[in-house]
């Protein structure tokens, strides 16, 4: 079940809202930034994410194929959530660091799927061999 949830960076100058189905599933990456950064992320279409505050202080981070913005505050660091084009997911996604979210239940949280994906190996679709990390 859809349910709207408020979110956003440490220092509070970024803020957003995004109607989140826990339930439809979370994902962790292994590739070399979600890695560093220890995403948990939810995604979401473009109609679900609303930004409330912060687009001047975000920066976009981009690497690789450079189809995914890796957003931050400047101002804490945090990485609340980021955005990307991918065609075969449906195109524009946002992509919600479920560990930015306010009042979040923690139950909810760890009863929600979550599935692995091999970007280390650009192998999005299968779970890396070793998932403990992340």
């Amino acid at each position: 079940m859809k349910k709207t949830y408020t979110g956003g960076c440490h220092c509070g100058s970024v803020r957003y809202e995004a109607d989140i189905d826990l339930d439809a599933g979370t994902v962790k990456c292994n590739c070399s930034i979600c890695t560093k950064v220890r995403n948990w992320l939810v995604m979401v279409k473009p109609e679900a994410f609303r930004l409330l505050a912060g687009e001047t202080v975000l920066s976009d981070y981009q690497f690789g194929t450079k189809r995914i913005h890796h957003l931050f505050c400047r101002q804490c660091g945090v990485h609340s959530f980021g955005w990307g084009t991918i065609p075969e997911a449906g195109g524009k996604l946002y992509a919600v660091n479920v560990n930015c979210l306010d009042e979040v239940d923690v139950a909810a949280l760890v009863g929600a799927p979550l599935t692995y994906s091999d970007g280390l190996n650009d192998n999005w679709q299968t779970p890396p061999a070793e998932t403990r990390h992340l």
